[in-house]
């Protein structure tokens, strides 16, 4: 697994930078995506690490994991640029179906999740899992212990075990939440959390699992 290249699709946005940089620093070979090439170079160069920057087709073209951090609004258009691109690989799905200017309101899209709308977009034989609904990316960018748990949903249990210790490397404790019509819940979770922290003034509150749950290292 340590050999495999993961591509950061949308890594110049605030999540896949930040998720970039950790991975990168954890010795992971990352290779930052964007829609023009020169602006993911750059974005390498600032966050240092042997970061690399290509257009999103080119990095999903050299990675075997591929991340998509791209905003809602953005999902459709980024999944078909990419889709000649994930025969044989994982793909990561992150987005939330914010939908300006309710964010703090829940809003599913027609499928159920916008994890199952892009398994549609990308077809039944996508290996998709999806993950890292409610991380604060500016905590995530910083040097210091992300208390949040990351939940991780796919319909393959070893995909999914993937992405769990990625999560481990990027800094936080990644659960097994279940098969990818379950990341309904997370999705949904952000909108809340959005709320919480406007109302508690809080500085990007997450979810953690209570209790001791066994067998967490094991896939």
């Amino acid at each position: 697994m340590s050999e495999e290249i993961i591509a950061i699709i949308g890594g110049t946005g605030n999540l896949g930078a930040a998720l970039a940089r950790k991975l990168a620093q954890a010795g992971r070979r990352v290779i930052i995506g964007s829609r023009a090439a020169e602006s993911a170079e750059k974005a390498a160069a600032e966050l240092g690490h042997g970061l690399t920057g290509l257009s999103n087709q080119d990095a999903a073209a050299a990675a075997a994991i591929i991340i998509v951090t791209v905003p809602f609004a953005a999902q459709e258009a980024t999944l078909a640029s990419i889709k000649p691109f994930i025969e044989g690989k994982i793909i990561v799905d992150t987005t939330v179906p914010l939908m300006p200017p309710k964010v703090m309101r829940v809003q599913l899209p027609a499928e159920g999740s916008a994890a199952q709308r892009a398994q549609m977009l990308l077809g039944e034989g996508a290996n998709l899992v999806s993950g890292f609904h409610n991380v604060a990316a500016h905590k995530l960018a910083k040097d210091e212990n992300v208390a949040c748990d990351v939940l991780i949903f796919g319909d393959d249990k070893s995909a999914r075990a993937k992405i769990v210790e990625l999560a481990k490397l990027a800094g936080m404790r990644g659960v097994h939440g279940g098969v990818l019509a379950n990341s309904a819940a997370a999705e949904a979770m952000t909108s809340v959390l959005i709320f919480i922290n406007k109302n508690y003034q809080v500085d990007g509150a997450g979810v953690t699992i209570t209790g001791e749950l066994a067998g967490l290292d094991k896939a």
